[in-house]
């Protein structure tokens, strides 16, 4: 019995989802139902995740959470909803009769510790990344199987996207209640081994504008969103689809420039308007179609989220090159550029050769260079979804210490 275990704790990581078909705005704001499906790729989580460790004792005497070593308002709705949700699909499977791999009381409160090892609410997908990884460990801790397209996404809408790896389509769903808006992987991580992704990080400031306030007002405000939403959505969803399944990065490339393009036009349609872009991101959007249009060819594509930092698409082969670019209009500040410290800290990730630019290519960029406006770019690619990490337990067959745990989770009156 749930005695026989004091304290079970499991650890698991979930990775940064970036969309291509952008998700934004609601039809139901309790339920988190988008208005328009979306599809995403799932990057790599030696560069960009979220690691929760869950902790259920009898000793806890109420739920906490701490993000980044922070102690958090366990009372925020969009947790509570989780943890609800969590419970009671526990409840109904007990209730089932079925066989409970963790025998533990669904009285018992519950202690969460998550960390991303990138910047939180800079509109690098943070919100995505930390309750996929909460409704999974939860779910390991709590014995929950199935589908967790629901409770991820009662966290955060785009969380249902982090579930899986590979490219993935969150279905925005017709039903009232919900059950039909569920993500669905449309290919594995293997499928295109020569995508690269590049995330030229612009600041790690929080945004001024949330994506749920955003969200809100673009509902109540835009035009565009609604057109979008209903004329445009549907038919890229089906293209980017073809171009994902067909590997046509040409087709790819440009259908996720142009649907950041008009998720952005979207913002500047909503009264008051929302402006996620700053100048640097302006200057990386001309640098993508300079760098293109000297080749003749779609060989790079931005998307930005809500925020200033872009994501480019590239393939192996170019990536090199663009990153070269990047490092001549974009410079270090000062001569740090001359130290291998100092270029080791600027790229981050998947090794980058160097590159030389021709005196042509340099010339087509005509850009001014602006020292110190891009922070550092991470280099990474496509990989797999949220997976388990670790467990922790009193009892046998566990394959982490329990001092191995935050010490917030430990049941010690010091936290």
């Amino acid at each position: 019995m749930a005695s026989e275990k004091p304290l079970v704790a499991v650890t698991c990581t979930a990775p940064v989802n970036i969309a291509v078909i952008k998700y934004w705005g609601k039809r139901d704001e309790e339920l988190i139902l988008p208005i328009n499906s979306s599809l995403s790729v799932t990057l790599h989580q030696d560069q960009l995740k979220t690691t929760t460790t869950a902790a259920i004792s009898k000793d806890f005497t109420e739920d906490r959470i701490w993000l980044n070593g922070r102690e958090e308002d366990v009372g925020q709705p969009r947790l509570q909803a989780c943890l609800r949700e969590i419970r009671r699909l526990a409840r109904k499977r007990r209730s089932a009769g079925d066989e409970d791999p963790l025998p533990l009381s669904l009285s018992y409160k519950v202690h969460v510790a998550s960390v991303n090892n990138f910047p939180t609410a800079a509109g690098l997908a943070s919100s995505a990344a930390g309750y996929a990884c909460l409704a999974y460990t939860l779910a390991q801790v709590y014995g929950v199987e199935g589908d967790l397209s629901e409770v991820a996404r009662r966290g955060s809408g785009s969380a249902c996207r982090s579930l899986y790896g590979g490219f993935v389509e969150w279905q925005m769903g017709q039903r009232a209640d919900g059950k039909d808006s569920v993500a669905r992987q449309v290919a594995p991580e293997s499928h295109w081994p020569e995508l690269r992704v590049l995330i030229l990080v612009v600041s790690a400031e929080k945004k001024l504008t949330g994506s749920t306030v955003g969200m809100q007002t673009s509902v109540e405000t835009s035009p565009l969103l609604r057109f979008r939403a209903e004329a445009l959505v549907p038919a890229r969803m089906a293209e980017m689809a073809r171009c994902v399944m067909e590997r046509d990065f040409q087709a790819f490339g440009q259908l996720t420039m142009k649907d950041s393009n008009q998720f952005h036009a979207t913002c500047l349609d909503t009264f008051p308007p929302i402006s996620y872009l700053n100048d640097t991101s302006r200057r990386i959007i001309h640098l993508v179609h300079r760098f293109n249009a000297h080749h003749g060819q779609t060989k790079v594509a931005y998307t930005f989220d809500a925020g200033p930092n872009a994501v480019i698409f590239t393939l192996d082969d170019t990536m090199a090159e663009f990153v070269a670019a990047v490092r001549h209009s974009f410079p270090l500040e000062s001569n740090g550029d001359k130290c291998p410290a100092s270029r080791s800290r600027f790229l981050k990730g998947l090794p980058v050769r160097p590159a030389l630019l021709s005196d042509e290519l340099k010339a087509a960029l005509g850009m001014e260079p602006t020292p110190g406006g891009i922070k550092y770019i991470i280099a990474t690619q496509v990989r797999p979804g949220t997976q388990p990490s670790a467990w922790h337990g009193a009892g046998a067959g566990a394959r982490h210490a329990k001092s191995s745990l935050h010490p917030c989770l430990s049941g010690k009156p010091t936290c």
